[in-house]
């Protein structure tokens, strides 16, 4: 490019006289640049501006590796879509509960208890002296399920279930057995936990949680009316 301060004999010339040799003048008014200098100037700008724009076009269908890249948030305006989910979620949540299920039984396995009955003793400590109707409602269990799973706890001397304010109510209490039983479990426990954040990663079990939690809330109503219907 030629610049204002210099001699259109040297800097144009090295430009436009290969291009244009019968068209250069070397008596053009100096700090102007000849006629055929400004034709090569357009004439480079026309093609730079066309390569520019087919080069956009190459690239446009495809997205920057960057994820906050200003291309990505500038060309990519079209709407995500969603595919429709495939599958039984009942039964993909079931497959999956079975295999974090192993994960933990397979740690309490070592101290002699499953994963449900160290999750009722725990709760059966924070919330006890409780009665078996109230414990069912706190941690979303029906009476019979809170039954049977009551019975191998107490047999093994870690529960209690005692009489209530009256005949007819009982109430579930941790003995001592039962306390000691829950701490040795806890570090069990705490060892499958770490275990599925290694595994999963700690990002990937936080959204999980909270995509459960959501997802619990949203159902709530549909569960409310599942169990008024009965």
């Amino acid at each position: 490019m030629w610049g204002w301060g210099n001699s259109p004999d040297i800097m144009p010339s090295r430009i436009c006289r290969p291009v244009f040799p019968a068209s250069w003048s070397m008596d053009a008014t100096p700090g102007f640049p000849p006629l055929s200098c400004i034709r090569c100037l357009a004439w480079i700008w026309w093609v730079a501006q066309s390569f520019a724009l087919s080069l956009i076009d190459i690239i446009s269908p495809f997205d920057c590796i960057c994820n906050d890249c200003s291309y990505n948030l500038c060309m990519n305006t079209s709407p995500v879509t969603v595919d429709r989910p495939q599958g039984c979620t009942n039964l993909k949540l079931r497959q999956f509960m079975r295999r974090v299920a192993q994960h933990y039984d397979a740690e309490m396995s070592k101290v002699g208890l499953k994963t449900t009955q160290y999750s009722l003793l725990s709760y059966i400590e924070k919330l006890g002296p409780i009665r078996p109707v109230d414990l069912a409602a706190s941690i979303k269990m029906e009476a019979s399920t809170l039954t049977r799973n009551l019975k191998p706890l107490v047999d093994a001397g870690w529960v209690t279930v005692s009489a209530g304010v009256d005949a007819r109510s009982r109430l579930v209490t941790v003995s001592d057995a039962g306390r000691v039983k829950r701490n040795e479990a806890k570090r069990r426990w705490r060892a499958a936990q770490e275990g599925i954040n290694r595994i999963l990663g700690p990002g990937k079990v936080a959204a999980l949680h909270a995509l459960i939690d959501s997802s619990m809330d949203m159902l709530a109503p549909v569960a409310t009316k599942a169990s008024g219907d009965e």
